[in-house]
């Protein structure tokens, strides 16, 4: 058996595919649901998307159904666990340092330097920037500190975070609509983001887990919000936005034990 995922083997191994199908089936639904119904309320979908929060309602189905385990997935550490200042500084600092490559390539591959400016949005910037992380806490609370710590009960931390940032990706049904490139370019992009958070968080407690994921989603969000185009349907922004994530997925993927806590 391998070492250091808490303790993994006090959840049922034959239930885990269950916890998994519920979780994922209830985010896609849920987000679904709440996508449509933002259009009847009055919040921009520049603040907050409610799809964001179809994952956290994922994580309260599962919650219902099987109480003990979820508490152990969202509390448990993956891996030892260790102090995690140091790592989630370096996550944090990730974020904008993909946001400048791509922004940087851009801007040699075109000329264009796109810069919005925090004044620009119709809304003030400060609302904007809480309100995501709000929203970037309601999508990680599933992803990263519950379907993620699910799977590393089977295998290990890069394996399980492929599989999550495929199924992150896909969970972002409007982007398949989009011509093959541009998807294509999303899934990858979806991928690398998830294996530098799954190596960064790591050896994470359940709390610290979801404020450093929370916290680097938000900069990646308004980083393109601030310097790209990514969301016009644009192919190059949003190829050069995969590929600074792949690149940085690479760095922390070296960095991260290759069987660290799958279990046997």
């Amino acid at each position: 058996m391998g070492y250091g995922y808490g303790q993994a083997s006090a959840i049922p191994r034959p239930r885990i595919g269950a916890k998994a199908a519920v979780f994922v089936g209830v985010a896609f639904v849920a987000a679904g649901a709440l996508g449509a119904a933002q259009t009847g309320t009055p919040v921009p979908a520049e603040v907050l998307q409610l799809t964001q929060f179809g994952p956290a309602l994922g994580v309260a189905a599962v919650a219902l159904l099987w109480p003990r385990a979820t508490r152990h997935l969202l509390g448990t550490a993956l891996g030892t666990p260790e102090r995690p200042r140091g790592r989630g500084v370096l996550l944090l600092a990730t974020a904008p340092l993909i946001v400048a490559l791509c922004a940087l390539s851009y801007a040699v591959l075109t000329g264009d330097v796109r810069s919005i400016g925090p004044a620009s949005p119709d809304n003030p910037f400060a609302v904007i920037a809480a309100a995501q992380f709000i929203g970037a806490c309601g999508e990680e609370i599933g992803w990263r500190c519950l379907f993620q710590p699910l799977l590393r009960t089977r295998c290990g931390p890069i394996a399980s975070s492929v599989v999550v940032g495929l199924v992150w990706g896909v969970w972002h049904v409007p982007v398949l609509a989009q011509v093959p490139a541009y998807a294509a370019a999303f899934l990858l992009a979806t991928v690398s983001l998830s294996v530098v958070l799954g190596s960064a968080l790591e050896r994470m407690r359940g709390g610290s887990r979801l404020l450093f994921a929370g916290g680097f989603h938000t900069l990646i969000n308004l980083g393109l919000l601030l310097f790209m185009d990514e969301e016009s349907g644009a192919v190059l922004p949003m190829v050069l936005f995969s590929l600074a994530c792949l690149a940085a997925a690479a760095v922390w993927a070296l960095g991260t034990e290759p069987c660290a806590g799958s279990a046997r």
